[in-house]
């Protein structure tokens, strides 16, 4: 057994966060600018909005900055602490790396050797409740992008996209297309955000 499902659920994830944020900050932005463009439209028809039309605009969906430095703060340890263990797995085998890039290469390479002691740790890693598995990760995904849009409706498929582009960096990274446990979870993100959707009365189109 290799490692390459641990580190490659660590890469997606890892990526996905970075872009997540960066689409967080354009999306104030664009709220930003249309706030300005509202305020400087010509007078015309008064429209009266339902008393649900004024509950919906009086919502505010605020992101939860503790809950993304804390979930950033979590994963960066992980992922710091899966990468030692690679590396030291690697050093053993006579290789020096001074590049996370030279380590996704090897691995996705498939070669080199696993020693039982980090295939006993990768196992539990990557288990069905382990925390690189595709349940947890998946739902941190989910749970970072309800943090940072406040659970805002209208942002989830710009969470949907940031995600997307994520994991194609995290494939260009990887060299190729991922192992099979960061494609499973890459289809259970994608059905959760497909949930929040439903759940938001949003309609999908396909």
């Amino acid at each position: 057994m290799s490692v390459n499902g641990v580190t490659g659920a660590g890469s997606t994830y890892s990526t996905y966060a970075a872009n997540a944020k960066s689409a967080e900050t354009n999306t104030e932005a664009k709220s930003s600018e249309k706030k300005t463009g509202a305020s400087t439209g010509s007078a015309g028809a008064v429209y009266e909005p339902s008393e649900e039309a004024k509950a919906a605009a009086a919502k505010k969906y605020t992101p939860n900055a503790k809950v993304v430095a804390q979930m950033k703060a979590d994963a960066d340890a992980r992922t710091a602490q899966m990468k030692s263990l690679v590396e030291k797995m690697l050093t053993k085998q006579g290789e020096t790396y001074g590049k996370a890039n030279d380590i996704w290469s090897l691995l996705s390479s498939g070669k080199f050797t696993v020693d039982p002691a980090t295939k006993l740790q990768a196992q539990a890693d990557i288990a069905e409740d382990g925390y690189w598995g595709v349940s947890q990760t998946s739902q941190r995904i989910l749970d970072f992008a309800t943090a940072l849009t406040g659970g805002d409706p209208d942002k989830i498929e710009e969470m949907r996209s940031a995600f997307q582009k994520g994991f194609k960096m995290a494939e260009k990274k990887w060299g190729g297309s991922l192992p099979d446990i960061s494609q499973q979870t890459y289809d259970a993100v994608m059905k959760g955000f497909d949930q929040m959707a439903e759940d938001a009365g949003i309609k999908i189109e396909n």
